[in-house]
């Protein structure tokens, strides 16, 4: 049941009897503030001009109308011009039954569109760092609630396989790599790449040092470096399919996708398909060329080709270099509109960092002048920063925390805090390592989760493994604890069916967590329409916080009455399945036993 649209019905109603009819639009609903009496509220103002009365005795009036014509509602209490309803027990504990009946309970029905969301997009001239997993577990996380959403949902990934910082970290291991592989060195793929993207940056900046020091500018000597001047002519030579530059690119690259795909597995992502700017680039030129003869773009002296977007309040961009190879808008173009023509999309979200805010800006402006009108449906998630303690990483300094080692530092770390509280002492060595990893991935995800995306965030470790708070470890703690409640109450003879005990009187505190438990389905939908997964986290939170609190203000196993007993086990089985659901849709697994 939506429980809004019944009452709203049930206000109508009562309104249109007392004063004529109203029109469904002045009924404004809320739920009621923790601070007052009741389970949802009416906001009488808009009212006022149909009951030609004060918001007092409108309300009144409302209310004892409400509770006349109404027998779920059972009572109500008037503040000012707010009228808090609310609902009896039995009417909680019927939703409690429609809840456990619902197997698909938290996820719509198929709204028929078709949505594709990017992440991850990363570089193949260094390893995964903390910044991507941002990007890979926000981009996987709204994927699974708009599933959850009704939509029909194509996760990719656009690796950007080309272009000078490619060639910087291929240039660097032809000059000191001394045919180093991932083999010989005992490195992942994408480790030993990144650690020859380091090798150039510091070559290079020694490059610059020394021509200054001769009397040059510090601008022309980053451009007239021998290092620079050397990738920017392999560039070149892979553009034309140079054999020897296009075998070594091929290579190192395939060293890196194995390395990609050992991360991803580790943070438990996956896409359904995956583009390779080296294959959309060229569909990027040609619609250069379109532009150019449409006359939507202008060639400049230099051979370059770029789009004044001055009367749009911006400035021109670069859409190709003058030695005609391609930047990032280029391939943007092409890629785009290779998506929506392969799979009719409704909708293209696009999960990049708030540094290219500007760039998506630019792309669907471009793309809406060369007459797409699907450009209006692409969307920029945008996300902020993840910095450290010590300030922002920097790839090119070899600064960054590297995805792997953080992976494993965080499974370390949740192996010992749990050692020391003793949480796995009951565990085999085999489900120990098992839970280990769980609670070390689950601490790291929601962590960076449970933030809204739009926000920097400072991410601390050891502070996202804390077993109390605002943490994953502590709502899968409380998962586990439930877990543990029902297996101890089968193992007496006491199991939760699918219903509540016939005529069970429940309290306050059980019909509240009732009430939690009925919000899932709109907190669904309202992460989906906002794409922030922050809005699952802090309900699973709330929800896990609250049932700790009834946990340890109520006897459940100890509760000598059956009827309440079973009651309360049937309420603790429904709360720890929202919990998996919702955790499941930020990518976290939640252990049975801890």
């Amino acid at each position: 049941m939506n429980i809004e649209k019944f009452l709203g019905e049930r206000i109508v109603a009562s309104v249109s009897a007392l004063y004529g009819d109203v029109a469904p639009e002045l009924i404004q609903i809320q739920k009621t503030r923790k601070e007052f009496e009741g389970d949802y509220t009416l906001v009488v103002f808009p009212l006022l001009k149909t009951s030609r009365k004060g918001p007092e005795q409108t309300a009144q009036a409302i209310g004892e109308a409400l509770v006349a014509s109404t027998p779920e509602i059972g009572g109500f209490n008037v503040v000012k011009g707010f009228l808090n309803l609310s609902f009896r027990p039995s009417f909680w504990a019927a939703r409690l039954d429609e809840i456990m009946a619902d197997e698909h309970f938290g996820t719509w029905p198929s709204t028929g569109r078709t949505v594709m969301i990017e992440y991850s997009s990363p570089n193949t001239n260094k390893p995964l760092h903390l910044g991507h997993i941002r990007n890979n577990l926000l981009g996987y996380s709204v994927a699974q609630i708009l599933k959850a959403n009704g939509h029909n949902v194509i996760k990719v990934n656009l690796v950007n396989d080309r272009g000078i910082h490619i060639c910087k970290s291929m240039l660097a291991w032809l000059k000191f790599g001394g045919g180093e592989t991932p083999a010989s060195s005992g490195m992942k793929g994408d480790h030993l790449v990144g650690k020859y993207y380091v090798e150039f940056d510091k070559h290079y900046k020694a490059e610059i040092r020394e021509l200054v020091a001769g009397g040059m500018s510090e601008d022309e000597a980053k451009h007239r470096a021998p290092l620079m001047v050397e990738a920017q002519e392999m560039l070149r030579k892979w553009e034309a399919k140079d054999p020897e530059v296009y075998n070594l690119w091929q290579t190192m690259n395939g060293w890196v996708y194995e390395g990609f795909d050992a991360t991803y597995k580790a943070l438990g992502v996956d896409f359904d398909k995956v583009y390779y700017e080296s294959n959309t680039y060229l569909l990027g030129k040609s619609l250069v060329e379109e532009g150019l003869e449409r006359g939507i773009f202008f060639r400049k002296e230099d051979g370059s080709v770029w789009i004044d977007l001055t009367a749009d309040g911006l400035d021109q961009k670069l859409l190709l270099r003058g030695d005609g190879t391609s930047v990032y808008m280029t391939q943007d173009l092409g890629t785009a509109t290779q998506r929506f023509s392969e799979y009719s999309l409704d909708d293209m979200i696009y999960v990049v960092g708030n540094e290219q805010n500007y760039h998506f800006q630019v792309l669907k402006l471009i793309l809406g002048k060369l007459g797409r009108k699907w450009a209006e449906h692409i969307y920029h998630l945008s996300y902020g920063m993840v910095e450290l303690p010590e300030g922002k990483m920097k790839s090119r300094e070899g600064t960054v925390v590297d995805a792997d080692d953080l992976i494993d530092a965080m499974v370390a770390t949740a192996r010992e805090m749990s050692q020391e509280l003793g949480k796995l002492d009951e565990c085999t060595p085999e489900e120990a390592e098992a839970i280990c990893r769980m609670i070390g991935l689950g601490a790291l995800k929601y962590f960076i989760l449970k933030v809204d995306p739009k926000k920097t965030m400072l991410f601390d470790p050891r502070e996202s493994i804390d077993f109390n708070g605002n943490t994953g470890p502590f709502i899968q703690y409380t998962y586990a604890r439930i877990r543990s409640l029902l297996r101890k109450g089968a193992a007496a003879g006491v199991t939760v069916s699918g219903r509540l005990p016939e005529g069970v009187a429940l309290s306050t505190v059980e019909t509240d967590l009732i009430k939690q438990l009925s919000d899932y389905p709109a907190v669904v939908r309202q992460a989906g329409e906002t794409y922030s997964p922050s809005i699952i986290g802090n309900y699973i939170y709330e929800l896990a916080k609250q049932f700790n609190s009834f946990y340890h203000d109520n006897p459940i196993l100890r509760e000598e009455n059956p009827e309440i007993k079973l009651a309360r086990l049937t309420i603790s089985s429904e709360v720890a399945r929202v919990i998996a659901a919702g955790m499941k849709l930020l990518g976290i697994d939640v252990p049975e036993r801890m």
